[in-house]
């Protein structure tokens, strides 16, 4: 691979809207999502609106 031609891959962390907080490697600055694992119903097995 070339240098000098790659954007930065850092930890950062992922926000979701109920408060979960996931730690994971990427190249965008700030991430927040709607839903995640910790509240989505397939995971969580309760049924809940999702808009």
């Amino acid at each position: 691979m070339k240098e000098k031609i790659h954007p930065n891959y850092e930890l950062q962390e992922v926000r979701c809207t109920c408060g979960n907080v996931i730690k994971t490697r990427t190249t965008a600055k700030n991430l927040s999502v709607e839903i995640c694992s910790a509240c989505h119903p397939f995971f969580t097995g309760t049924q809940k609106l999702v808009d």
